[in-house]
């Protein structure tokens, strides 16, 4: 049931160009938790702890971070919904190194990442991923966002109609069971099917391709 992302040549930072600006931070003593960002290790695309320290300890008053589901470090072999389970284990291992470092920001303090929730065991898989997270597993984001006119231009295209799906719509409702959060990627103008959820949701609403 689970979709593997596309290939997809995310944009390598360029730090000549990015220091060709600097800005004065604003209200600099301001906590300021991040959150929503990934972490990776793609061919030709890096992001780890050494990327996000460097980023949260530019000026800004960055107290802690949510990590959010974006494929990474899953497991290569057992069954496969449960390979989702590697991510949590990738940013916790991560986490971790950060927390033996020392410095002010709880990186990836929260974890979110994937269950199929069409599942009929995603109770399973829940269970794992809260166990793999060590205490900082927060909730769950699958990706809804379709759209026929830019399916070609997307890195992950989840089938259709996915938040009406009655299977989808059972496993929404084990969240509050587990205590954990929702978050939908979608399009905006899909906001309007986005599923009530009797708990914790955001939706990531997304204009064009990603």
């Amino acid at each position: 049931m689970t979709t593997e992302a596309r290939a997809y040549p995310r944009p390598l930072p360029n730090p000549e160009w990015l220091g060709k600006l600097s800005e004065e931070i604003l209200e600099p003593d301001l906590p300021i938790v991040d959150p929503h960002h990934h972490l990776w290790d793609h061919p030709g695309s890096r992001y780890l702890l050494d990327d996000i320290l460097a980023d949260v300890n530019s000026g800004h008053n960055i107290v802690a971070t949510v990590f959010i589901q974006c494929g990474s470090g899953y497991l290569t072999s057992g069954p496969e919904e449960m390979r989702p389970i590697g991510e949590s284990e990738f940013v916790r291992a991560i986490a971790e190194e950060a927390d033996r470092r020392g410095g002010k920001t709880k990186i990836c303090a929260g974890i979110v990442s994937f269950a199929d929730l069409r599942l009929p065991n995603v109770d399973a898989v829940l269970e794992g991923q809260i166990a793999a997270a060590g205490g900082r597993f927060r909730g769950i984001r699958h990706i809804a966002a379709h759209d026929p006119a830019i399916i070609g231009a997307s890195s992950y295209v989840p089938p259709p109609g996915l938040m009406d799906d009655p299977n989808f719509r059972r496993g929404l409702k084990r969240l509050p069971a587990h205590d954990l959060t929702f978050e939908a990627w979608i399009y905006h103008p899909q906001s309007r099917r986005r599923t009530a959820f009797p708990g914790p949701t955001s939706a990531s609403c997304r204009c064009g391709s990603t």
